[in-house]
């Protein structure tokens, strides 16, 4: 018997379209690019040849259209994991749930999804400038804890290695940890042999849970260096950013490919930042659009 959803499960707007994105299932593509930033949709939308519907709702905009003959969809998530929540469970429903029915799609629909970011860089090999695919990501901000199925997904040696590397055995105040690897596939297309291929930190925020401090004092202040020292069979940590782990989790749960790709424009280490990275993110963006 299939699975019905109900109204207050799934929220369907009146015009057909999901509550949150106002996106409706014939205006997503099977490609799909996440970007932060709601004005990122318009530069990456700037090398479609023509654009099937452009849509606005809060911080998220998104934008379908064509590139080289590939159909794509463009859209904005905001910051944060709490943020690919709401937008992998609805680009998941668009993609395979009717709508009229409100039960699951016969058929499973299959996307492929790389997300266009910036970070910070953790080694002295990831200056300002570098582009890192993360092919395996650490969520610090626990959203996949509330999935079932997320230990079949996850690397648990790989989690216990880096609690007991970070004290955080038996502390009750910090989120578990969850680390999961992104589609092998994607990430062999997308990075190819001209990006950093990293292990990347996601956190729950941008100050002190990546070890910022400014007037409130950090729980631990050698947290930063801790993870940069971290090493597991022969890997580092590359980089912190707040999406990769929430994206390449649930798209797992789903059965989606996806990955993240971020360009670093702060390497922690060095204490050194570029805030006029912008002009320098559409080389990435180039680059994904050739290769998703």
């Amino acid at each position: 018997m299939k699975k019905h959803f109900a109204e207050s499960e799934l929220i369907i707007n009146n015009d057909g379209s999901v509550f949150h994105l106002h996106v409706k299932p014939s205006q997503l593509a099977d490609k799909v690019i996440l970007v932060g930033d709601p004005g990122r949709v318009n530069l990456v939308a700037s090398h479609f040849t023509d654009k099937e519907c452009d849509i606005q709702s809060r911080e998220f905009h998104t934008v379908t259209g064509t590139y080289k003959e590939k159909r794509i969809t463009v859209l904005s998530t905001g910051i944060g994991c709490d943020n690919i929540d709401i937008v992998m469970n609805e680009l998941d429903a668009l993609a395979n749930i009717d709508f009229n029915t409100r039960s699951e799609n016969d058929t499973h629909r299959c996307l492929q999804i790389v997300r266009i970011g910036t970070c910070g860089g953790l080694q002295p090999y990831t200056p300002e400038g570098t582009f890192i695919c993360s092919e395996t990501s650490i969520g610090f901000d626990g959203l996949l804890n509330f999935y079932a199925g997320r230990n079949d997904v996850c690397d648990l040696e790989l989690e216990k290695a880096l609690i007991n590397h970070l004290g955080w055995i038996g502390n009750q105040c910090q989120p578990h940890p969850y680390v999961i690897d992104a589609d092998r596939e994607m990430v062999d297309r997308i990075a190819k042999d001209d990006m950093v291929r990293g292990i990347t930190i996601a956190c729950g925020g941008f100050f002190g849970p990546q070890g910022r401090e400014l007037r409130i004092p950090l729980a631990d202040p050698r947290q930063n260096q801790k993870i940069e020292s971290f090493e597991y069979q022969g890997r580092r940590i590359t980089n912190f950013e707040m999406e990769s782990s929430a994206l390449a989790g649930l798209a797992k749960l789903m059965g989606h490919k996806a990955v993240t790709t971020c360009m670093v424009i702060a390497n922690r280490r060095a204490g050194k930042a570029n805030t006029g990275y912008k002009n320098q993110i559409d080389d990435l963006i180039n680059i994904v659009l050739d290769r998703i």
